[in-house]
């Protein structure tokens, strides 16, 4: 399974806040089949088939311009692991056993 971790910040919106256009992005999440999704306080984790991650981030990508703001940066990363099956958990807790044998 291939992991993400997608960052998206609408520029030009006449507010420093953006909570309102990151519920919107994640509203717009929702619509996205064959993905799971956690919205973290600096970005928004994306677990699926990587079509299917590239087709969320076109939705997130798009979203902040169809609620007004005029230019959007987005950067994104890319875990795609393919010699066993992976996910965000999985990875949290192979760090995690790791701290407590030392």
């Amino acid at each position: 399974m291939t992991i993400a971790e997608i960052t998206v910040i609408p520029i030009g919106t006449g507010s420093t806040s953006l909570s309102s256009y990151v519920a919107g992005m994640q509203r717009a999440l929702e619509s996205v089949e064959g993905i799971t999704f956690e919205l973290t306080s600096m970005g928004t984790i994306i677990e699926g088939p990587l079509p299917r991650i590239l087709a969320a981030v076109e939705v997130l990508h798009e979203t902040p311009f169809a609620a007004g703001a005029q230019r959007v940066s987005t950067a994104l990363k890319i875990d795609d692991r393919r010699d066993k099956e992976a996910s965000s958990k999985q990875k949290l807790e192979s760090v995690e056993r790791k701290l407590h044998e030392e």
